[in-house]
């Protein structure tokens, strides 16, 4: 969608031009994962620098001669600094963002230590792996996600992962909502797309959009009587052309999976009242082209 909306923006007719660039934002999200996850890691990496620089000072205290160590210690820590599957992805991604930028693991850390979340897990001396797993949790849904410093730096960094920070920070809060011990290790880095087919979808979703446009928007533009077409936002045009193409020329996808797909794509980029426009729409069509035999679905359980 955004591809595709770009596209118009831009007022470009290069389709292996922008195919390209679809292709390069799907493929960055999984740098956008990376850099989420690999920010934890790094505050537990400045955190540990601290504490030994601190105990190694000429006139260090007892406290910093021998720090609570508990925080590098986290069970979660240890679990994404030892995983294999995600040392492979940083470094076939060669993902080090935080290198160059360590003002901003700093900034991380400052607000962590300032937390309550940080002083009540210091203060107990017991550890356990729920309460680790917890702390961390709480951290980065608190403080790592919302931090406007780090949203601004994910945003300069790379403009197309504006619109993927939610959807990568709710997976990340799913699979730490699922870790299990070191022992039972079950972190995975997730594949961009699940299999080749998957690839192959996105990139026919794009084209059989992009190359029907017009015949597409015939579709909808007789049940607009009371829009005004070009007033219509362009986002709204956009989304419907690609749930109709889905409609229309995926005949392997359930009519019900296309309706909640799209439907929930307008909450998300359209405005309330364009999501009821969209809705409509896409209902009254459903039913015109179930009623003159023009949706066809193979398989079971697709209509």
């Amino acid at each position: 969608m955004q591809s595709i909306y770009a596209m118009h923006q831009n007022g470009s007719e290069n389709l292996e031009k922008e195919e390209k660039f679809l292709f390069y934002s799907i493929d960055s999200i999984q740098d956008l994962y990376l850099t989420m996850v690999s920010s934890l890691m790094e505050i537990c990496k400045k955190e540990a620098e601290f504490l030994h620089k601190s105990s190694l000072k000429h006139l260090a205290t007892a406290a910093e001669r021998n720090p609570n160590k508990k925080f590098i210690n986290n069970a979660v820590f240890q679990i994404l600094a030892e995983n294999n599957s995600l040392s492979i992805a940083l470094e076939t991604r060669k993902v080090n963002p935080w290198y160059l930028n360590e003002d901003y693991i700093l900034l991380l850390l400052n607000a962590v230590k300032t937390s309550k979340y940080y002083t009540d897990y210091m203060s107990n001396p017991k550890q356990s792996f729920e309460e680790d797993k917890q702390l961390i949790l709480d951290l980065f849904t608190q403080i790592i996600v919302p931090n406007e410093k780090l949203y601004e730096y994910l945003e300069d960094d790379k403009l197309t992962w504006i619109d993927d920070i939610p959807l990568v920070n709710t997976l990340i809060i799913k699979q730490l909502k699922g870790l299990k011990t070191l022992e039972e290790d079950n972190f995975r880095v997730p594949k961009v797309y699940k299999d080749i087919e998957d690839k192959d979808f996105a990139k026919d979703l794009f084209r059989k959009t992009v190359l029907n446009e017009k015949e597409l928007a015939q579709k909808f533009v007789d049940k607009t009587p009371n829009w005004d077409t070009e007033r219509i936002a362009e986002i709204d045009t956009i989304i419907l052309k690609m749930a109709i193409c889905e409609l229309l020329k995926f005949p392997s996808i359930p009519v019900k999976v296309t309706l909640n797909e799209y439907l929930e794509l307008a909450k998300e980029y359209s405005t309330p009242k364009s999501s009821i426009f969209i809705n409509g729409i896409l209902d009254n069509l459903v039913k015109e082209l179930e009623s003159n035999k023009s949706l066809l679905k193979t398989g079971r359980g697709l209509i």
